[in-house]
């Protein structure tokens, strides 16, 4: 009879643990791809972001990451110039899951912008794979200092839990 009982909580907890690690298996299967952090000190990604920003983002955001002119001012159309995305814009404020939505789908009135606002942000998910996105988000990144790189990486962190 002990044999028994002591088989049973033995079967109990392997089912417990089974199941734990089938939903922690669930949760990571159906997390956005850009829910994790971006390492943007993983050269490979660095340099494929590189050319990738140069070619899909620079016309808009500049070369050097500084945005166009007068980003905070509203154009005649009520719509933001595009804004930097070097330390004094405010890419660095936003988790990575929410840059990696607003670069895939543009920006999404009530989602990842007021609801109502227009931008000229397109998305980028009908010609980016989402690992291109990552590369440049990563690219974006790795040209912060480090303290700006800290804060944006605790903001994504607490976006995590």
């Amino acid at each position: 009879m002990t044999s028994l009982r002591f088989s049973k909580k033995w079967a109990v907890a392997a089912i417990s643990v089974v199941g734990v690690a089938g939903a922690a298996l669930l949760a990571l299967i159906n997390r956005p791809p850009g829910a994790t952090f971006i390492d943007p000190n993983d050269h490979g990604l660095v340099t494929q972001g590189r050319a990738i920003y140069a070619n899909a983002c620079a016309a808009c955001h500049g070369a050097k990451l500084q945005g166009q002119p007068n980003w905070r001012e509203r154009l005649a159309n009520g719509r933001l110039p595009a804004p930097p995305h070097d330390r004094t814009g405010h890419t660095w404020h936003h988790p990575d899951a929410v840059l990696f939505d607003l670069v895939k789908n543009g920006l999404v009135p009530g989602r990842t912008a007021p609801p109502g606002y227009q931008s000229d942000m397109p998305a980028f998910g009908g010609t980016l794979t989402d690992e291109q996105i990552i590369a440049v988000l990563a690219y974006i990144k790795n040209t912060w200092p480090p303290d700006v790189a800290r804060m944006q990486k605790e903001v994504t962190e607490q976006q995590g839990r």
